[in-house]
């Protein structure tokens, strides 16, 4: 997903009963109370149950698997994600490659989460692409074959705010999409306990054009593990709804609609000539149309509580209230430790790697109700989840 918009970086039916119902567990947590109230109904979750009522509440997304500490969508990132404790690992974000395999990249465009630019081999692979109406030049997944991607290695994303990160840089590769359904599996007879994933389709309008169908390949690879029912432990997620509308006619999968600004219009709207904005899909209104298809929302943080000009935190927003009221949940997006994608007021100093206060930015949003949240610090979240408990 796009975890950026913290800071400032805009690039990124009967079911729905499920899991607006079941992801609070067996205790039957209320849903929409705020501080000590929600805190002491939460306790009772995870206790029993099949599927999604087996997940602890708040539940911590481990966001690209433990991004904070690994370089994201990584083998070693998602099992250091696990290791920490997540309840769920995003992996991954999924792309094609050229003879149709899917991959995780947080985007299509690799130059900047791999070492292909040093493979002189494919110099010539870079190029600039109109990719969801912007320009951006790079090496692109699409323009290669599964081999060739094999050959390159991961790197750190944004070494500027994680320089310890580098270290790792060079130590895995690029999983596949059936690859990590297998590591599910491997992991949970490992563990012992039900391991989640969490995959987005990556700009599938885009994909769709070139002849790569993103939800059709998703489907397929679900369908061959056994995966692709209510209960299976697999919740798919896209900032565009026809790719959750697309998918709720393939999979009985629980269903998420990702959603960035107020002010930002998913691409299949913009191809559509459609001229609603995210600030429409959060009315009453358009949470019941998504909540026709879907099950949850994933909404950036600002939506949930919105920042003043000087950074700081407003009043919250209906959008936890309004959501629960048509029984979607919410999992918003992305907690991070370092003080340039915390809100003013957390901020400790002004290193571009140094933490905040992180667990007072995440007692401020648990305490909204939201249902979960994404994170690129695991064994963070788990901790502030104990105090917001603990009431």
């Amino acid at each position: 997903m796009s975890g950026d918009q913290a800071n400032g970086q805009t690039r990124e039916t009967g079911r729905r009963a499920l899991l607006g119902a079941a992801v609070l567990g067996a205790g039957g947590a209320v849903l929409g109370l705020p501080g000590t109230a929600r805190a002491a109904d939460a306790r009772t979750a995870g206790h029993g149950g099949r599927g999604l009522k087996g997940l602890p509440v708040p539940t911590i997304i481990g966001h690209r698997g433990a991004s904070g500490y690994r370089p994201e969508h990584t083998f070693g990132s998602y099992e250091l994600a696990l290791d920490l404790g997540a309840d769920i690992v995003e992996a991954g974000d999924l792309v094609p490659t050229k003879d149709g395999h899917l991959v995780c990249r947080h985007e299509p465009e690799i130059g900047g989460t791999t070492d292909v630019a040093e493979h002189r081999e494919f110099a010539d692979r870079r190029t600039t692409k109109v990719l969801d109406g912007v320009a951006t030049t790079g090496w692109f997944t699409e323009d290669f074959t599964l081999a060739e991607l094999r050959t390159l290695r991961a790197t750190e994303r944004i070494p500027a705010n994680r320089p310890h990160n580098t270290l790792y840089n060079g130590h895995w590769s690029i999983p596949t999409f059936e690859e990590v359904l297998k590591w599910q599996d491997e992991q949970t007879r490992k563990r012992g306990k039900q391991v989640w994933i969490y995959p987005e389709t990556k700009h599938p309008t885009y994909f769709r054009k070139l002849g790569l169908g993103l939800e059709e390949r998703v489907a397929k690879l679900l369908r061959k593990y056994g995966k692709d029912g209510r209960n299976s432990p697999v919740i798919l997620q896209s900032f565009e709804p026809t790719s959750i509308q697309r998918l709720n006619r393939l999979v009985d999968n629980p269903l998420v609609v990702l959603l960035s600004s107020a002010n930002s219009r998913p691409y299949d709207f913009v191809e559509a000539n459609d001229p609603r904005t995210v600030a429409d899909l959060i009315t009453p209104a358009g949470l019941r149309e998504i909540a026709g298809y879907a099950q949850g929302i994933g909404p950036t943080l600002d939506l949930v509580i919105p920042r003043k000009a000087d950074g700081t935190l407003a009043g919250p927003t209906t959008l936890v209230a309004d959501a629960h009221r048509v029984g979607l949940v919410l999992h918003p997006y992305t907690m991070r430790n370092e003080n340039p994608f915390l809100p003013a007021e957390y901020r400790k100093g002004s290193a571009a790697d140094a933490y905040g206060d992180v667990f007072g930015a995440f007692k401020a949003y648990f305490a909204t109700g939201i249902d979960g949240v994404f994170t690129d610090n695991a064994d963070t979240g788990l901790l502030a989840r104990a105090d917001f408990l603990k009431g």
